[in-house]
């Protein structure tokens, strides 16, 4: 017995990297798609009923769901990483990058991980007191939590729902050590709780930067920040004192590959320090998506990218493994470290690495808890 099939405006059963929705309604949008996520027991697809009625569905648009978490602090135990904890206060991500190896989390809510991931957003308006009751247990040790791991914290919403900034001023008033990664220029709009805890040792801003081409950027994350906000960000971020660090990713063999010392050195003159790269990474979903974005911007390169993919993921689209996931292996990933590690080392970018200062947090009481005398 096959799966069952329903008809749904928005999505297909054909794989998810096949353009199945018309590309005016998901104009500004990343994925092509909106196939049904992995544990769904139906598969959905596009017909028109002969009247048309294709022609006449709407624009795909953003809609947010508040949702009331139970906590917001994320542990992992992640060997390859440098953190231990994270807070996202958004799930789903509006800037759209169809390579975002994030998108497969979408699948867990019952929904896809194409263009529901960019457009059915959940927002977590209770984050800043669960943070404070979760930094005032007794028995929490502090660490560096990070923010921008797997949803951007500073995506298009958060203007209006400034949940972020929430975040921010419990961390700034208890002196905990943060580290934020994003590729919107609206994180300057904090600059004010930013530098204050830059005087402390207690925040780092990394800046990701994939491309400097603004036309090749739209396509493939069309609703972050142009590049030149995102170097502007940067030297605005800097000027203020606060660390910056530039990541270069993901690195896409064939499409901006050949940007890296590029992106390093613009990064450099705007007042990054520091510096990462991640090589693409397409778990689950996410290599059918790439395909249908190939398919769609780049057909020239379609079968260049996945060849070169695959002799760095050990024959695969993607390897997981602990310590590989990030860089990949054989002669290209070398060749692509190698790079990275040379212009770096040119700007001495990476010289020195800040370390977060954790011993001056200060636990907040609790209401009804009694103030500690000495």
């Amino acid at each position: 017995m096959g799966m069952p099939i329903i008809k749904d405006p928005l999505v297909s059963a054909v794989p998810l990297g096949t353009t199945v929705v018309d590309i005016d309604r998901r104009r500004g949008r990343g994925a092509g798609s909106n196939a049904s996520g992995r544990f769904e027991g139906l598969s959905r697809f596009i017909e028109d009923d002969g009247w048309n009625s294709v022609e006449d569905l709407p624009a795909v648009k953003t809609q947010v769901q508040d949702e009331q978490a139970r906590k917001i602090i994320t542990f992992n135990d992640s060997p390859d990483i440098s953190f231990d904890r994270s807070i996202n206060p958004y799930r789903g991500c509006e800037h759209g990058c169809v390579y975002c190896f994030a998108r497969p989390t979408h699948a867990h809510m019952g929904l896809s991980p194409g263009l529901d991931f960019e457009t059915r957003l959940f927002a977590k308006p209770n984050a800043a007191a669960l943070l404070e009751k979760e930094l005032s247990a007794r028995n929490y040790e502090v660490r560096t939590i990070a923010m921008g791991t797997n949803t951007d914290p500073y995506q298009p919403i958060e203007r209006e729902r400034r949940i972020t900034r929430s975040i921010l001023e419990v961390l700034d008033r208890t002196s905990h050590p943060l580290g934020i990664v994003t590729k919107s220029a609206l994180i300057t709009r904090d600059i004010d709780i930013l530098a204050r805890m830059a005087k402390r040792d207690l925040v780092k801003v990394a800046l990701s930067v994939t491309t400097l081409d603004a036309k090749l950027a739209r396509s493939l994350e069309p609703r972050a920040a142009t590049p030149s906000l995102r170097l502007k960000a940067m030297r605005q971020l800097a000027d203020a004192g606060i660390p910056v660090t530039v990541m270069v990713a993901p690195i896409i063999p064939k499409i901006n590959d050949a940007e890296i010392e590029r992106i390093l050195d613009a990064a450099h003159a705007a007042g990054a320090r520091e510096a990462g790269y991640v090589m693409l990474r397409m778990p689950l979903e996410v290599s059918e998506l790439m395909r249908g974005w190939l398919a769609e911007h780049r057909p020239d390169a379609l079968k260049h990218v996945f060849s070169l993919m695959k002799s760095a993921r050990d024959g695969k689209d993607y390897d997981s493994r602990w310590g590989l996931r990030m860089t990949g292996t054989g002669p290209y990933a070398w060749t692509i470290g190698r790079r990275f590690e040379l212009a770096a080392a040119r700007l001495g970018i990476n010289a020195r690495r800040l370390k977060l200062r954790a011993d001056l947090f200060t636990r907040p009481v609790r209401v009804g808890e009694q103030l500690a005398l000495f």
